[in-house]
């Protein structure tokens, strides 16, 4: 049986992990709320961000958290391009086109990635990555702290644009009802692009804040995209607060059930609550009916 003291770390560190899960799955739901449709070239793009950050760290010395202030503007603007000019065009108002696309999209980054960077595993070295902060009988990784507060930032960001500003009236506008939006003069291909363009931002974030801690090869994205799909269908599709909280949950649940079962088997308590929120509460936590 496990100490107090290690249960209580493994809680608290799986709590910051779930913060940087939640920031993943926060430009899955928010693609979901608007356009209604799963984006399956999340993890290549995920992929390619995490390359990115790699690429700068190597060739010209940029911290990775510095990297992050570069590239989410980058990826915005490459989310947005991609909307505007490949799926919005190609998918021909379809949304079964628009599934397609995404899933070809991510066929060709991800073999872009293998041609370009190979199936090797890289990682970013750096003093800062082993860090930790003492916190009474608890040690706490300085990285995942970094995490914690960088995912707070930008899902209070993403909830300000979203409630607050005259962008996110007109994304909850076309979310809700498209043809009504587009009568009221909002355009709406704009808004599939901007909000494919905040996903991919908040990946370049999400990226930054990972790579102190973890590797990149160019299938790492799948593996994330599992985990966030169920955070989404956790904390309720298309909602940035439940985004968050079900990443938290997540993480917590995988902690917990990596140091009582073993690491290689700790995401089984993950797929359990997915199983579980699907049969009881298909909707999720803060979820509404269709």
């Amino acid at each position: 049986m496990y100490s107090p003291t290690i249960l209580i770390e493994a809680m608290i560190n799986g709590l910051l992990t779930g913060a940087i899960y939640a920031l993943i799955a926060l430009g899955l739901t928010l693609v979901y709320g608007v356009l209604h449709i799963i984006n399956f070239a999340h993890g290549a793009i995920l992929a390619s961000a995490m390359f990115a950050v790699w690429g700068l760290n190597v060739l010209a010395g940029v911290d990775p958290y510095l990297a992050i202030l570069l590239l989410a503007p980058v990826f915005f603007c490459l989310g947005y391009g991609v909307q505007r000019l490949v799926i919005g065009p190609a998918a021909k108002g379809d949304d079964g086109n628009i599934l397609l696309i995404t899933l070809g999209l991510s066929i060709f980054i991800e073999n872009a990635l293998l041609a370009g960077f190979g199936s090797d595993t890289r990682s970013i070295s750096s003093d800062f990555s082993f860090a930790v902060v003492e916190a009474g009988p608890f040690l706490i990784s300085s990285p995942r702290l970094v995490g914690f507060a960088g995912s707070l930032i930008v899902t209070a960001i993403l909830w300000f644009i979203m409630s607050r500003t005259d962008a996110g009236k007109a994304i909850r506008a076309v979310a809700r009802e498209k043809l009504g939006a587009s009568l009221m003069g909002i355009d709406v291909g704009h808004v599939y692009a901007v909000t494919f363009g905040l996903g991919c931002a908040a990946l370049a974030v999400a990226a930054g804040l990972l790579m102190p801690t973890f590797y990149v090869n160019p299938r790492v994205g799948g593996a994330f995209v599992n985990i966030a799909f169920t955070i989404v269908v956790l904390g309720g599709m298309g909602s940035i607060p439940g985004a968050m909280i079900g990443g938290l949950l997540i993480g917590l649940v995988e902690s917990l059930s990596g140091l009582l079962l073993g690491e290689s088997l700790g995401q089984i308590g993950i797929f359990i609550i997915f199983i579980l929120v699907l049969l009881l509460k298909p909707t999720g936590l803060f979820g509404a009916k269709a």
